[in-house]
């Protein structure tokens, strides 16, 4: 009798089961469905591709939208031998072998796409190792990140690769791979009509969270209605998104209630999006974005208590830590408002584009050797605690800008009080300026 843990023996010549991911992954970069932005006729990679001018790239974004496959893909349209590791699971040691081989393979005429993926958990050593490697064209490297490459990734590399952000798949592009999906295997998808956009909102724009769910799918028999998914799935289905676009609409009239300095409003829809399944801690994070944004300087304290309201709620958790998201909301809406140092920070870096190459003036650089003293370096520079009131008046753009304003503090809250300091500093400034 045979033991109740005995593995059946495998059947020669059959496949093993494949995950409906797999399955239907696209054959060439034709087939994916989604980033025209970057695979459309005249888009980056398409170009690089007609002109032979590929080079290292990293890929920003969330998880389920093809990094992966549109990298493995690059490989076959180069003829290039498709490497891929994690940051998660590689060490230095299993790297330098990666390297090792990659330079065997050149040695032997075939060069190495070699795919990183979650690149931005490698320290900074670790991405100082890919430089020598990428510059010699030992491998050619596509990086796969999740988080900011400006933030999370050395300006070294950063330089030697061009960074292309991959967006989130629509409601409409899911609705292809679930067709896809049904071709595929020869049947429809037992779900109703309002039960099929449903599962479509529930993979929110993750690729691979959707074919996950549509592999469940196809082995019920009976069709399944809206109601009957969350005894089915894994997943509770979001009680408000209903048309795709309904968890930005709803982010959106927070945030403008908020700006319209309406309370029961603002808390209105935050327990919309909490009761419908909404992570607190994406609504802690545009909820400090708001404070920064339509408040700004007119009351400093806002951003404090966002970012108090956030560490409560992940100290406590749910439910008990919502109520600190309910408690800032309700400070956002009544704080005074000014979008002030939005917009004048919108206007430097408008300037900051357009003047990039300008050097600051002399007499504010230091000169710590004797050949930048001669040059002027530093000569003439007033120590502001050195003179009258702390202030010296001198400027400090450079000298080809005429003086411009960015910062226009509004007549509300604490931004009256900055506006008395601009106006005391501009007095002096021209005082200043007369008497030299």
């Amino acid at each position: 009798m045979a033991d109740l843990f005995d593995t059946p023996a495998a059947v020669p010549g059959q496949e093993a089961p494949r995950p409906l991911a797999d399955r239907l992954r696209p054959a060439s970069l034709a087939d994916v469905i989604g980033q025209e932005h970057i695979l459309g006729s005249d888009a980056p990679l398409t170009r690089m591709l007609k002109s032979g001018t590929l080079g290292s790239l990293i890929f920003w974004g969330p998880p389920g939208v093809g990094k992966t496959t549109i990298a493995r893909l690059l490989a076959d349209e180069t003829d290039l031998s498709f490497v891929q590791i994690s940051a998660i699971f590689t060490g230095v040691p299993e790297l330098r072998k990666v390297f090792e081989a990659a330079k065997l393979r050149r040695q032997n005429g075939k060069g190495t796409l070699l795919f990183v993926d979650e690149i931005h958990r490698f320290n900074k050593a670790q991405q100082d190792g890919f430089l020598p490697h990428m510059e010699d064209g030992t491998i050619l490297l596509v990086g796969a990140t999740t988080e900011n490459p400006s933030f999370e990734l050395n300006s070294a590399l950063m330089s030697r690769a061009q960074v292309l952000t991959l967006e989130r798949l629509s409601p409409t592009d899911l609705e292809k791979m679930a067709q896809r999906a049904e071709k595929l295997m020869e049947r429809a998808l037992p779900l109703t009509p309002t039960a099929r956009e449903t599962v479509v909102e529930l993979a929110d724009g993750d690729g691979r969270a959707l074919l996950n769910l549509l592999e469940q799918a196809f082995t019920w028999e009976d069709v399944v209605d809206t109601d009957g998914l969350e005894h089915r799935l894994s997943r509770r289905a979001p009680k408000y998104d209903k048309s795709g676009d309904e968890h930005y609409n709803l982010i959106s009239a927070l945030h403008k209630s908020v700006r319209g300095s309406d309370p029961d409003a603002s808390l209105y829809w935050l327990a919309r999006m909490l009761t419908g399944g909404e992570d607190p801690r994406f609504l802690a994070r545009r909820m400090t974005r708001m404070a920064v944004e339509d408040i700004g300087l007119a009351d400093p304290q806002a951003q404090t208590v966002c970012l108090q309201a956030w560490q409560t709620y992940e100290r406590l958790g749910s439910p008990e830590g919502e109520l600190a998201l309910a408690q800032a909301i309700i400070y956002l809406a009544l704080a005074p408002k000014s979008n002030a140092t939005y917009t004048a920070f919108k206007k430097a870096m408008a300037s900051a584009r357009e003047t990039g190459s300008l050097a600051p003036p002399k007499h504010i650089l230091n000169a710590p050797t004797r050949f930048m003293k001669d040059e002027g370096y530093g000569s003439g520079y007033e120590y502001d605690h050195d003179q009258t009131d702390a202030f010296s008046g001198q400027e400090y753009f450079p000298i080809e800008i005429q003086r411009p304003v960015y910062y226009v503090p509004r007549e509300r809250g604490f931004e009256r009080e900055l506006s008395s300091r601009i106006a005391y500093f501009a007095k002096l400034r021209k005082q200043k300026q007369k008497s030299s």
